[in-house]
């Protein structure tokens, strides 16, 4: 019988096979992050740079890009070297390019529903075109584009195929077109290096119109470089663990408060995080009060499998099952380390992770009764931007317009918090922030743009405690927000509450909250860093005196921001007490020897920067 699949090794006959069968008007969907087959896509989109007959329109969400280094100081830290080893070689999508640019042909069309944050803020050719839709939505609004082509990333195993990182959409896709719902091409490339995930995320090889398996050495997927978790994250991270209850149902996401939040469920079970909360200096409501171990387990349900939901099922932690898996989740992206974790996973054990659709993942719709049963006491964990006293939360974008991000799934698993018994929807932020301005408050009288509405408000983690919000008056709930808001900024709020008439004028402040400061915090959690809270939990790519420079640098982005406190660090430089690895980091950064007044300012700021560092951490 023969093979309904056309082979290929390279990408220009892949391309000449699309334009003779699909034709020369191309709808394509293209899977959000990992799952791009992006030198295919490359070819396609040089192709129709080079040929204008063609018209080419791609939908897709999470364009990843490594970083490109536009600073003095970026440049010397990201150096080739550093980028290959912390993020592959993995290529330069074309049109990602040429949207920067601003040399997009007429005849390419790009739209996205979730943005690599904070890449593509004020650039006009991508803000323009990003469409706002919930996660579940995406799937209604890429079929009005009657998409004739899907091109995604695959692993293999033999002659079997999986669709790996990304069922969020394409098992959908492919769902609808076996019923006769949709009507495309299918063409896979495969990746050696992409895990593959067994059934249900296994597809037929016949599902491939076409399928790209290359003879040259692939390119590096993409990896996240982790980066350091610091005490406000830890902090917030202790606080939120406190919420999370034994055999219960759990989503977190990437990232610093991600990492955090796995790690401190890790020392819960490993008995290890008593000792951390004797000394905490900041009130703890006592109804949310789980610091044991985990005796029945966890299940996890999530968008985005991370590596912190990997280390939480790698423990044990996470090993409530539902229909055979203790994990399910509608896409993966991590870092190297993660990739290579989950394909040395034996195969039973692989097989408990199920990535699913996230129509599955996302909603309750379809089977709901099952979904209530398997998703006890929920806990869905998300990161926000700012929130304001009224509780409403701005995770995507700006008040301009701006898209930051996108709102992705964080509103479909507030909508399913509600919607569930014994649910909660937990919103982490850090209390403040530090830019052009100066230092703000993250906790707002008002801001002019929101993600989740202020009647959908639950729970709000700072690194000064946890405001439960759900049900609460508009009075209570601005109190409860000033209490967890930092104390330099509470005085305010609570004027403007007042003023506002949002906030009784006999309301004032606790005591046990007139210290929410980032010394109290320091003086809490800097004798648990050393053997309990670690800056990487799961590990990093980055070099010992990498991760040494990592604050310094974070603190410099911040300063130059700020002339005053620019100058402050390099007065520090000249004055202050050498760093114990100043030498050996101004060696790495190619400032041990300086030629000219801008590279003797830009080394003094970094001594001043690792000075500074060092004297916080109690060095």
């Amino acid at each position: 019988m023969p093979d309904p699949t056309a082979r290929f090794t390279s990408e220009e006959p892949v391309i000449d096979w699309i334009l003779q069968t699909v034709g020369r008007d191309l709808r394509v969907a293209l899977p959000l992050g990992l799952g791009k087959p992006v030198t295919l896509v490359n070819a396609l989109v040089r192709r129709a740079c080079a040929d204008p007959s063609i018209r080419l329109r791609i939908f897709t969400a999470l364009t990843l890009e490594r970083p490109a280094p536009d600073t003095d100081m970026a440049r010397r830290f990201l150096t080739p070297d550093a980028l290959d080893r912390l993020f592959g070689d993995y290529p330069q999508i074309e049109y990602a390019r040429l949207l920067r640019d601003g040399t997009l042909p007429d005849n390419i069309k790009i739209t996205e529903f979730f943005l690599q944050a904070p890449n593509w803020v004020k650039v006009p050719a991508a803000q323009q075109r990003y469409v706002s839709a919930n996660y579940t939505h995406a799937l209604d609004v890429l079929l009005d584009q009657r998409p004739n082509l899907v091109l995604q990333l695959l692993a293999s195993d033999g002659a079997k195929l999986s669709l790996s990182c990304n069922t969020d959409i394409t098992s959908d896709l492919l769902r609808l077109r076996k019923q006769g719902k949709a009507e495309f091409a299918f063409v896979g490339q495969v990746h050696p290096d992409l895990p593959f995930m067994p059934a249900p995320a296994e597809i037929a090889p016949a599902d491939c119109a076409a399928l790209l398996t290359q003879d040259a050495p692939p390119h590096a997927l993409f990896s996240v470089a982790k980066q350091p978790v610091g005490p406000q994250d830890h902090a917030i991270a202790l606080h939120a663990s406190r919420l999370v209850r034994d055999g219960g149902t759990l989503q977190i996401g990437i990232g610093q408060i991600g990492d955090a939040i796995a790690h401190a469920l890790i020392l819960r079970q490993d008995k290890r995080i008593a000792p951390i909360w004797q000394n905490c200096p900041f009130p703890r409501a006592d109804r949310f009060s789980e610091y044991g171990a985990f005796d029945i387990g966890l299940y996890g349900l999530t968008e985005m499998l991370v590596d912190g939901l990997l280390a939480l099922f790698e423990k044990g932690i996470i090993r409530r099952e539902v229909d055979g898996a203790a994990i399910h989740a509608g896409f993966f992206l991590d870092s190297h380390d993660f990739y290579k974790r989950l394909r040395a996973l034996p195969p039973d054990e692989r097989a408990r992770i199920a990535m699913m659709p996230v129509s599955y993942t996302n909603s309750l719709l379809g089977d709901e009764g099952r979904k209530r049963a398997a998703r006890q006491q929920a806990r869905f964990i998300n990161s926000a931007m700012m929130v304001t006293v009224l509780g409403a939360v701005t995770a995507d974008g700006t008040e301009d317009g701006q898209v930051v991000s996108g709102v992705g799934g964080q509103f479909n698993f507030v909508d399913q918090a509600f919607a569930l018994e014994g649910a909660r929807a937990i919103i982490t932020l850090p209390a403040t922030r530090t830019g052009k301005s100066g230092l703000t408050s993250n906790i707002r009288f008002s801001y002019g743009h929101t993600t989740i509405p202020r009647h959908m408000r639950d729970i709000v983690v700072t690194e000064y405690g946890i405001a439960d919000l759900r049900g609460k008056s508009d009075a209570d709930t601005i109190a409860a927000l000033i209490e967890i808001a930092d104390s330099r900024f509470q005085n305010t709020l609570m004027e403007k509450a007042k003023a506002a008439g949002k906030l009784p004028h006999t309301y004032r402040l606790p005591d046990a909250a007139r210290n929410n400061t980032p010394d109290a915090l320091h003086k809490w959690l800097t004798p648990h860093r050393a053997d309990a809270l670690p800056d990487f939990p799961f590990g990093t790519d980055f070099t010992p005196i990498e991760k040494y420079l990592l604050p310094a640098l974070a603190d410099l982005k911040v300063a130059n921001a700020h002339v005053p406190t620019l100058l402050s660090r390099m007065l520090q430089g000249l004055r202050g007490r050498p760093a114990r690895m100043e030498e050996d980091a101004l060696k790495r950064m190619a400032l041990d020897r300086t030629d000219g007044i801008k590279a003797r300012a830009t080394q003094l700021a970094l001594r001043g920067a690792l000075r500074r560092q060092e004297k916080q951490a109690g060095a």
